[in-house]
């Protein structure tokens, strides 16, 4: 079968244009083009080497002619190694340039365990060439007065390098000042002496050294607001008042049910000496048939006794009514 010659060379220009893409996607040409005319000196082979272990060489080279050019000098292995353990190797690059810059002794070693660490390296770096402020929420204390005190403070804070990986962050910091200031509140005798010298809250919480194994360094704290809240002791002293009135109340109704009680009980005795003396009463008429029947009683001494009974009764009624008449008088 005969091709004519121009599909021949149309079906010729076809392949090597495919053939070119596959050697293209393969070696990155222009990438090491663009890295010698930088000045970085890597091969053909270390590339396609980074193809089959697959890492994108841009994400290596690109930020290697950066830091070239910074003054910075760093080698295919550390960066390619960053890459593979996860790493971002472009904030890392960026760090170690605004370091550079910036005048701070900062590693490639330290960065990358930094960026390893989830924390942002580049705005490490930034933060300690500019401090950033922390403002504290609202924080109540109570004076020795009992008067509630509340505080606002905003802390000037510069990061650490050498303790990111592994301090503590922003949290802390915001917490251990807070406990400053309930603790310089509480120790002041009254809440007058917290609003008259406002700084005394500043050097007491700053000589603290607050920023001990924090990723950051305080520079200042400054009070940006201080208001006087509730009277927390009176209101806790109402409170204590109240809960003894209760307590008092308690126990006096328990001295009332007490008496109560008691008095049941005397009511209830002295019906029963009542019944007791009935009951002896009783006898005494037992006792007279018994002395008649013995003759030891005689018909007239128990007359006489009769008599004797009720003369008394006459007299007891003669005095009953000579003293209603003197209480009508």
């Amino acid at each position: 079968m005969n091709i004519e010659p121009g599909l021949y060379l149309v079906l010729l220009a076809a392949v090597i244009i495919i053939a070119l893409s596959i050697l293209l996607s393969i070696v990155p040409v222009m990438l090491w083009i663009s890295a010698l005319a930088s000045g970085v000196r890597i091969s053909i082979i270390t590339l396609i080497a980074m193809r089959l272990r697959r890492v994108t060489p841009s994400r290596i080279v690109n930020p290697m002619i950066k830091a070239t050019k910074a003054g910075i000098d760093l080698s295919v292995n550390q960066l390619e190694s960053h890459f593979l353990a996860g790493g971002n190797v472009d904030r890392v690059v960026n760090a170690l340039i605004a370091a550079h810059r910036a005048k701070i002794h900062l590693e490639f070693e330290r960065a990358a365990a930094i960026d390893l660490a989830g924390r942002d390296v580049l705005l490490a770096v930034q933060m300690s060439v500019n401090p950033r402020v922390i403002e504290t929420p609202n924080v109540s204390a109570v004076a020795k007065n009992g008067i509630e005190v509340k505080v606002i403070a905003r802390v000037t804070v510069r990061a650490n390098i050498d303790r990111l990986v592994g301090g503590a962050g922003e949290e802390t910091i915001i917490a251990r000042v807070g406990e400053g200031i309930v603790t310089t509140v509480g120790s002041s005798d009254s809440h007058k002496d917290v609003l008259e010298n406002p700084d005394l809250i500043s050097r007491t919480v700053l000589g603290k050294g607050l920023d001990a194994g924090t990723a950051f360094e305080i520079l200042s704290i400054d009070i940006a607001d201080v208001d006087v809240g509730k009277n927390i002791g009176a209101h806790l002293q109402t409170e204590q008042a109240e809960a003894d009135k209760r307590i008092a109340q308690a126990k006096a109704e328990e001295r009332r049910a007490m008496a109560v009680a008691a008095e049941q009980e005397m009511k209830a005795k002295v019906v029963e000496m009542r019944a007791k003396v009935v009951e002896s009463e009783s006898q005494v008429p037992l006792a007279m048939a018994e002395a008649l029947r013995n003759g030891k009683l005689g018909v007239m001494d128990y007359m006489n006794l009769k008599n004797i009974d009720a003369d008394t009764q006459m007299r007891s009624s003669l005095g009953k009514l000579n003293d209603g008449k003197s209480d009508k008088e």
